[in-house]
């Protein structure tokens, strides 16, 4: 058995640029081995306040940190795949080993902006994934000195390289939350990560990616699982401030395609605790979090990107490095 890798999931809703560095470093001393961001553009909620740029704060979080720096971003509406390519590529070359890029199918609140058509799910989920195609095609032409073009059903690109590359370079993952994803993933590129679920759907997302991997002969890829949770000094804390603070994670239907802010804050007056409690667990016990996430490590994931969706950052990295990941094995 070998120490969990727990990455700690920065909230840029929640934070200034400069307060989520300097919560970054903090996690970096107390045994989180990486940094996770999202690149969003507006805040879920009005109160949460921010929404800076996340490959900017990532790279300031890389100049005061010595782990990994994972970054999802969804590709093909505020941002072209090949500038994100160019943006990842840069990452790796600043920091080299440390970045990991996520792909996702996005949400309508950030990517709506540029006023394009939202397209239905499955459409978005092939935009993703030919995304991942354009940027690895990149990749791995430009690290050979080489330009690459791409001609598909949703993106164009003239023969191009990109002229600043890693030695190493970064891997590319993608969102899964159902079964059809994970197993496209598992056939060709380097990773899924998974929000945290019941068992039933976690075993078969696993099973998908490991089914998608044999298909095309190929070792199976990393799975990391994106876990939510709310932890304060007190029980009742924790559930006010998830109430208060993320109320999101009991919305009982997916907010994919809302698209203000202002929306979701309505809709979430209709969340009750219980609402919060079936679906992440709400406690000032570590231990209780501490099983939490080991029962994901349990179940064959890599990795877990953890998120404590209030705003005591600080007090949970403290409580996390001294009881928890210290307790962690895979």
């Amino acid at each position: 058995m070998t120490r969990a890798w727990v990455h700690h999931v920065l909230s840029l809703e929640q934070l200034s640029p400069s307060e989520a560095v300097d919560v970054a470093v903090l996690a970096d001393t107390q045994g989180f081995v990486g940094i996770g961001l999202a690149d969003r553009f507006q805040p879920w909620l009005p109160s949460q306040g921010n929404a800076s740029f996340a490959w900017t704060v990532l790279g300031a979080i890389g100049q005061r940190t010595t782990g990994a720096l994972s970054l999802t971003t969804a590709p093909g509406y505020r941002m072209h795949p090949a500038g994100i390519a160019q943006a990842a590529a840069t990452l790796a070359a600043l920091y080299p080993g440390r970045h990991r890029l996520t792909l996702a199918t996005g949400d309508a609140i950030d990517e709506h902006v540029t006023a394009a058509y939202w397209p239905e799910v499955h459409e978005r989920a092939s935009r993703m994934f030919e995304a991942a195609e354009l940027i690895r095609k990149l990749f791995h032409s430009s690290s050979k000195n080489a330009d690459a073009r791409h001609d598909g059903p949703h993106f164009r690109m003239e023969s191009a390289r990109l002229w600043t590359m890693p030695e190493t370079l970064p891997p590319v993952q993608v969102w899964a939350a159902g079964p059809v994803t994970a197993r496209r993933a598992g056939r060709s590129l380097d990773g899924i990560v998974v929000p945290a679920g019941p068992r039933e759907r976690m075993v078969a997302l696993v099973g998908a990616l490991r089914d998608g991997a044999d298909e095309a002969g190929r070792p199976e890829p990393a799975k990391t699982a994106h876990i939510q949770l709310s932890w304060a000094p007190t029980d009742d804390e924790a559930m006010a401030q998830a109430l208060r603070d993320w109320p999101m994670a009991g919305l009982r239907f997916p907010r994919g395609d809302i698209r203000s802010p202002f929306d979701v804050a309505q809709l979430a007056r209709s969340v009750t605790a219980d609402d919060i409690r079936t679906r992440i667990p709400v406690a000032s016990d570590p231990d209780i979090h501490r099983a939490h996430l080991q029962s994901f490590l349990d179940l064959g994931f890599d990795a877990l990107h953890v998120h404590n969706v209030g705003r005591n950052q600080a007090e949970w990295i403290e409580v996390a490095g001294r009881d928890i990941l210290p307790k962690l094995v895979r």
